[in-house]
């Protein structure tokens, strides 16, 4: 099993989350002052900033790069705060340790990009700095571990996840969509791996970032990346999304941060109780699926003694309107019966395929 180091022995912070705060791009020093000493005042443990900004379309403001980094290296002299920033090629990580970045982050267009991200590894293998991988653009859960699992191969056990969401051509309220199952799913594959929502990228805009804040924290997310700037409006890049300095305060100060455990006694005894019939519960879903899985190979065998389809449009349509208003009526969302009953029917339809391909193989 992947262990990973715990966020606050590499932050130093006493914060109940992991706060990562600061502008989209480096722009200039002033702004980068006045940022930082904003964020300091706020106990936020790292400021990010954008030196290296791959646009999605040329002629858009590509980050100051180097200067950005002198910028930050003398910023780090006079304000004590840690610095991130993101890298996307060996030269871009080489250059972000020789002028003294705190933490870095691997972004979504090169997570996508076993290679590079192979690369970058191998540039920051034997060197103690944390490094941060956002998910790819697409929801594609095992490049994600890829990422991960390629900087922690190289030694390095100071790595966390930023779930940022995920591209999507569907219309939705949402920059990126979120599909939190799939950061969940990853925290579950790596239980000791710090999780980091991006609530700026997965909004697209400022007015949702609060919303997306806390629901990433009730889902137990260890910290959150926001990205704030003293003018938003006349920001270079991703203006929509930055929140203001006193937004950023205001964000910070209505966020409820949930315990993950609790040591009260009677709440423990009361859950545990609750639990219990849960497992109860499950394992009568479970014997019932069993059942239904007998009957749908009874079918099965049926439909090829008689020479029919295995798909059955009808009875299909059939299932999923009755059973979605049977779920209705119950208070259960037309969505959530739905998914349950595709998932129940793709099997059906694999069990009784492969009683029809076995008949074929015979003959």
């Amino acid at each position: 099993m992947m262990i990973f180091d715990d966020w606050r022995s590499w932050t130093l912070s006493k914060n109940d989350a992991l706060l990562i705060a600061g502008p989209c791009s480096a722009e200039n020093p002033d702004q980068l002052s006045t940022v930082a000493e904003h964020l300091q005042k706020l106990g936020v443990s790292i400021m990010r900033a954008g030196v290296w900004k791959p646009r999605t379309r040329p002629n858009s403001f590509e980050g100051k790069g180097i200067e950005a980094l002198k910028w930050l290296q003398e910023l780090k002299q006079r304000i004590p705060i840690k610095v991130a920033t993101e890298v996307a090629s060996p030269q871009h990580a080489e250059a972000a340790i020789k002028y003294g970045m705190d933490v870095l982050w691997i972004g979504a267009r090169t997570t996508v990009n076993p290679f590079l991200v192979q690369e970058i590894a191998n540039t920051l293998k034997g060197i103690d700095v944390p490094i941060l991988v956002k998910n790819p653009i697409n929801p594609e859960l095992a490049l994600w571990q890829g990422a991960i699992e390629r900087i922690y191969n190289t030694g390095n056990k100071k790595v966390a996840a930023i779930h940022r969401g995920f591209s999507s051509y569907q219309k939705s309220k949402f920059r990126n969509t979120p599909s939190w199952q799939i950061a969940l799913e990853l925290k579950s594959t790596f239980p000791s791996l710090p999780l980091i929502c991006d609530p700026s990228h997965i909004a697209g805009n400022r007015h949702m970032i609060f919303e997306i804040s806390q629901k990433a924290l009730d889902l137990g997310y260890d910290g959150l990346m926001i990205e704030t700037h003293p003018n938003p409006d006349e920001a270079l890049s991703d203006a929509d999304q930055q929140v203001s300095l006193q937004g950023l305060s205001d964000t910070l100060d209505q966020l409820r941060f949930a315990q993950r455990h609790s040591s009260d006694a009677l709440f423990i005894s009361q859950l545990e109780q609750l639990r219990e019939k849960i497992d109860q519960i499950d394992q009568e879903l479970v014997e019932i699926l069993s059942m239904r899985k007998q009957l749908i190979e009874k079918i099965g065998d049926y439909k090829k003694e008689n020479n029919v389809t295995v798909f059955q449009l009808e009875r299909w349509n059939e299932i999923l309107n009755s059973r979605t208003d049977w779920g209705q009526s119950k208070n259960l969302s037309a969505k959530f019966i739905q998914e349950i009953y595709r998932a129940i029917h793709d099997e059906s339809i694999r069990i009784q395929t492969e009683i029809m391909r076995k008949e074929t193989e015979k003959k």
